[in-house]
């Protein structure tokens, strides 16, 4: 797993250092391991980490203060930018469960990863940015570019679908749901 650290923690000031490690860490009890146990608050115990749940090789959860359970006392995730800018609340909990609405209005419990569009493949990643638990994000991607849906106001309907139809990780279009 590849991971980035910019400041005090890259141990170069005013720059940012590239890592490489493998995990040793399953945060999210699935059986698989999936982060790395560092020390990021200084506090000379490794029990912060970095975690990769979409499987890409490159890390997008951090957590900080693990308890004896598995259960971080903060978690952020990356807002897609490469920084560690979305609080997730703690998301990671040892079920890895978030609660979600799917375009329907059903709701359902999983994730990170879910089959959320409905093409028989659990690849389509929740984010809870509020960290209430309830997901108020998801990105799907697809044959014919990515789609992300938004709930904008905080009541697990919704809101807005975002596309990306060139692929390049920015939205192309937005409409109202």
């Amino acid at each position: 797993m590849d991971y980035c650290l910019a400041g005090d923690l890259s141990g170069h000031e005013g720059s940012a250092a590239i890592w490489h490690g493998r995990p040793d860490l399953d945060l999210d009890g699935d059986g698989r391991l999936d982060a790395i146990g560092l020390d990021f608050d200084g506090d000379g115990r490794h029990d912060d980490a970095l975690a990769d749940f979409d499987g890409d090789g490159i890390a997008d959860h951090a957590v900080l203060d693990l308890d004896d359970d598995g259960t971080p006392e903060a978690s952020f995730t990356d807002d897609g930018s490469g920084t560690w800018a979305v609080a997730a609340g703690v998301v990671v909990d040892k079920g890895g469960q978030l609660r979600w609405f799917g375009l329907d209005g059903v709701e359902h419990t999983g994730g990170p990863l879910v089959d959320f569009d409905g093409h028989g493949h659990a690849d389509d990643r929740l984010l809870d940015t509020d960290g209430n638990g309830l997901a108020d994000r998801v990105l799907c991607a697809g044959e014919d570019g990515a789609t992300g849906y938004v709930d904008t106001d905080g009541d697990g309907r919704w809101n807005v679908r975002l596309t990306d139809t060139n692929g390049d990780g920015l939205a192309d279009g937005a409409s109202n749901l």
